[in-house]
């Protein structure tokens, strides 16, 4: 597949990476692929999935989650879930991160590493290792909290 080849690291490289793991490199995996090179942030399975069939219709939701499952050994997505608990991908090189979620408007943000890891550490010296893809922490914005006051 050529096309993967015209991609920027680390996504072009993934084809070769598979392969030496003895799996397949397919049409709809290089679209995966290509969606996900394209894609900074958090995605849902089936938006992964829309997007790609929009470059390929023959892909399947099987074909999207094993790529994702793969692509996560690779240590190229991560997967986390969101306060509602739907299953998302992170994708991009910072995937160390946490959540807050308004319960209000349902707006939702990333904290970065540092405010992640000072939550994580707050448990870690109680003995708990925290998974920071995992943490989402649930409460009203600013926006919201200002509008219940007027």
């Amino acid at each position: 597949m050529a096309r993967s080849a015209s991609l920027p690291e680390p996504w072009a490289s993934v084809g070769d990476q598979l392969r030496a793991r003895g799996q397949r490199w397919t049409r709809q995996r290089d679209a995966v692929v290509g969606v996900l090179s394209r894609t900074q942030g958090h995605i849902t399975g089936a938006e992964l999935l829309a997007r790609c069939r929009q470059v390929d219709a023959s892909v399947v939701p099987s074909t999207v989650y094993r790529t994702l499952a793969a692509l996560e050994e690779l240590g190229l997505v991560r997967h986390g879930h969101g306060a509602s608990g739907r299953e998302e991908f992170h994708v991009g090189a910072d995937t160390e991160h946490g959540h807050l979620h308004c319960d209000s408007c349902g707006r939702q943000w990333e904290i970065g590493k540092e405010k992640a890891d000072a939550i994580a550490a707050l448990f870690q010296a109680d003995g708990f290792q925290v998974d920071r893809s995992h943490v989402t922490i649930v409460g009203r914005c600013r926006d919201c909290l200002r509008a219940r006051k007027d």
